[in-house]
């Protein structure tokens, strides 16, 4: 009887001496415009839930077709609400956590030292403000959000023709952002939280909230996600405690996101 008692001891010993099995990270394919809070409030979740969060930041549009095409991801975050809906089409995504998390505003940046002049969104300003050469820096406008909301607005504001052939056109709106940051393009069209993100640029312009589609950005678990992690960190995203990392980096959570 000893020895079954004491290799029963032995045994549990060494099941405590076992290491940890490390928790698997809840992958993240998120705008490039949510890096900034989406990193810190994925530290602030990690450390109180212990479970680990990993992003991968590019166009939205980019990655909704790596998760059309099979890449893994937990939770899909996207700058405008089609390509949310591009997913859920294809049944990509589990319908009954989508949220309209956050809002965003559409600017005009330019390099911090430009003696540029507040805009005036007209034809005369733009044509001074970018010179005989200079690039309007935005995204791609067929299909990266900010480059498509860009696009709406000059059309709105009899613009577009103006402007179309002056473009850059980027794959992400942080691409476009560093081409004005180092000075590369004399304006850009950007996110007001991607212009705050930035000290090499200054915001010359808001945009009128008419002048485009609403900047929402809709959030929602992966029809594939594994375990729990997408849906407790969607969760968490959604809590006052997150709230803060939004709203320091300039984003306005809304109510159909916001828990209280």
């Amino acid at each position: 009887m000893r020895r079954i008692v004491r290799a029963a001891c032995l045994l549990f010993a060494a099941t405590l001496a076992l290491p940890a099995v490390a928790a698997e990270p809840t992958t993240v394919f998120a705008a490039a415009s949510l890096k900034n809070a989406l990193d810190e409030a994925g530290k602030a979740f990690t450390a109180e839930s212990g479970l680990p969060v990993r992003a991968s930041y590019a166009a939205s549009s980019a990655l909704a077709r790596q998760i059309e095409q099979g890449a893994p991801a937990d939770l899909f975050a996207s700058a405008d609400l089609e390509w949310m809906d591009y997913l859920a089409a294809r049944k990509l995504i589990r319908p009954e956590t989508k949220v309209n998390l956050l809002a965003n505003r559409l600017v005009v940046v330019a390099p911090k030292d430009a003696t540029v002049s507040e805009a005036a969104f007209t034809a005369e300003w733009f044509t001074r403000a970018l010179g005989p050469d200079g690039r309007l820096a935005t995204g791609e406008v067929s299909s990266v959000p900010i480059g498509k909301y860009a696009k709406a607005a000059f059309e709105k504001l009899g613009l577009w023709a103006q402007v179309q052939s002056r473009l850059a056109q980027a794959d992400n709106v942080r691409a476009a952002l560093a081409l004005v940051s180092r000075g590369e393009a004399p304006l850009g069209v950007v996110y007001e939280s991607d212009a705050k993100s930035d000290p090499g640029v200054k915001v010359v312009g808001v945009f009128p909230a008419d002048s485009h589609p609403p900047v929402v950005y809709p959030f929602a678990v992966t029809a594939d996600a594994k375990g729990e992690g997408g849906a407790r960190f969607l969760a968490y995203l959604r809590s006052k405690a997150a709230r803060r990392f939004f709203e320091a980096q300039g984003f306005t959570m809304i109510g159909e996101g916001a828990s209280q």
